[in-house]
């Protein structure tokens, strides 16, 4: 038994949780399925493992640029706050588990592997379960794990260590499967047929907002791309220039407020730097790690979505893997990205601005990931579906409820004493309300939250039943069905 665990926690460790070397592995596994040469499967590792790697550069880079404003806000202005970010949560829950139950990290890793094998088993059944995708963004499926771990723990204390982990394992694993299921068609739609879906903290959201989006759909069906400046603003049309001169407005005004004093003494600059220059080298950073991201995007999605076929056809016919939200950078408009963002800031923003004037008891500082990522890829997804408007309304919409939603959840179940909450939109949404009646409702409130997963993939398949599956396994079949129609 201690060998198997071993086993586990090897793969769990450095693979599992290292999602370049899982879209790695996955990659290599489905080549070698399809029957490639071996120097084709290890190509192919190699390819998606560096493209993700070129990713979580561009990832890191965009948090890193940020950062400033970030510590800022926070200590320029003494607030003592809970930073809506997914590590800063992961870090208050384990401080949290440690201090309140004596529990550690790797009860996390037993709940991961249960939540990871009911997802398998869900698409494995498909046939009954009309679950259609597999959640592989590994270092996401840690930071949920975390925090499900809190939030079941803070519903039901006295549980013992079995019954936490099986019934949050059901659960987790559920909201992985059907989260990331309803992110298949309109990613399909979004992609032109790439061949997965999202598998990240915004998916219930992502499906909203793209259903909500076709009520703002325009006569013309213009989209951001379809803006085109006159005269000397034609610049603008280049996504790189139209990035960079928003970034220097946005990050021009922040830094300005917090002043140069601040961040010498901060160390962010030293006293021989122009501060002028700096805001402009911060903003067009940005767009230089936008620029990477993208092209880590392109690198590994394609080695993914070719070698998957041969997953899908030996172990889960008719599946799609469920990767990062980033992957959508690359596709749709090229402005929807920093208009997200913005829209997304500046919702953020004047939700803290409430909650201060109200005085509330528990203060969030915006966090980069939810800030950006969030609210980017709602308003890739709003604008492929209703244009202009919806591009631009719902990532502001987004992050007024990520900052609103993850202040009352914090606060009461206790993380916001921590530093931290991850923030978000489906954990200040989806999981509050499964919080709420699991906590009111007691053990019922668990066969319900199970029952309520269960219904929407079922939902979706009732809506579509002939084209519902022909989707995800021959994409040509399925725009000709459907135009036909």
């Amino acid at each position: 038994m201690e060998f198997l665990i071993g086993i586990w926690e090897f793969f769990a460790n450095n693979i599992l949780t290292k999602p370049a070397y899982l879209i790695g592995f996955v990659v290599l596994i489905g080549y070698l399925l399809l029957k490639k040469p071996i120097y084709d499967a290890f190509s192919g590792f190699i390819k998606a493992t560096v493209g993700y790697m070129i990713l979580s550069v561009g990832s890191s880079g965009l948090v890193n640029n940020f950062r400033p404003i970030l510590v800022g806000l926070k200590e320029r202005f003494n607030l003592s706050a809970a930073v809506i970010d997914p590590y800063f949560g992961q870090n208050a829950v384990n401080e949290a588990l440690s201090s309140a139950f004596g529990k550690t990290f790797s009860n996390v890793l037993i709940l991961l592997l249960i939540a990871f094998v009911m997802n398998l088993l869900l698409v494995k059944f498909k046939k009954y379960t009309k679950m259609r995708a597999v959640f592989t963004t590994g270092h996401v499926q840690v930071q949920q794990a975390s925090t499900a771990f809190w939030l079941i723990l803070f519903c039901f204390p006295f549980l013992n260590d079995v019954s936490i982990l099986v019934i949050m394992g059901i659960i987790l694993g559920l909201y992985w499967a059907v989260g990331s299921n309803l992110t298949v068609e309109i990613t399909q739609e979004l992609t032109d047929g790439g061949g997965f879906c999202i598998a990240h903290q915004q998916m219930f959201g992502i499906a909203l907002f793209s259903k909500l989006a076709e009520k703002l759909k325009r006569a013309d069906g213009k989209k951001l791309d379809d803006i085109k400046f006159p005269g000397f603003l034609s610049i603008f049309n280049e996504n790189i220039v139209a990035t960079s001169c928003l970034m220097f407005i946005f990050f021009g005004i922040i830094l300005a407020v917090l002043g140069k004093d601040y961040l010498i003494q901060s160390q962010f600059l030293t006293a021989n730097d122009n501060f002028f220059f700096y805001i402009l080298t911060t903003s067009l950073n940005f767009a230089v790690y936008l620029s990477i991201l993208q092209l880590g995007v392109r690198t590994f999605v394609t080695e993914l979505t070719q070698s998957f076929q041969g997953i899908s056809n030996s172990f889960l016919p008719g599946s799609v893997p469920g990767i990062d939200c980033a992957a959508v950078f690359g596709f749709g408009s090229s402005n929807a990205v920093t208009v997200g963002f913005i829209m997304g800031a500046l919702g953020q923003f004047l939700a803290i601005l409430i909650l201060l004037i109200i005085k509330s008891p528990t203060l969030i500082i915006a966090g980069f990931v939810p800030l950006f990522f969030d609210n980017a890829v709602i308003a890739v997804y709003a604008d492929n579906r209703g244009g202009i408007r919806a591009a631009m309304l719902f990532p502001f919409i987004s992050g007024l409820i990520q900052v609103f939603g993850s202040a009352l959840i914090a606060g009461w179940v206790g993380l916001a004493g921590f530093g931290g909450y991850i923030g978000m939109f489906d954990w200040a949404t989806v999981w509050p309300i499964f919080t709420v009646i699991m906590r009111f409702t007691g053990y019922a409130g668990i066969a319900i939250v199970i029952l309520i997963l269960i219904a929407i993939p079922q939902l979706q398949y009732r809506k579509r039943p002939d084209t519902y599956f022909l989707i995800v396994e021959d994409w040509d079949a399925y725009k000709e069905k459907t135009n036909n129609k």
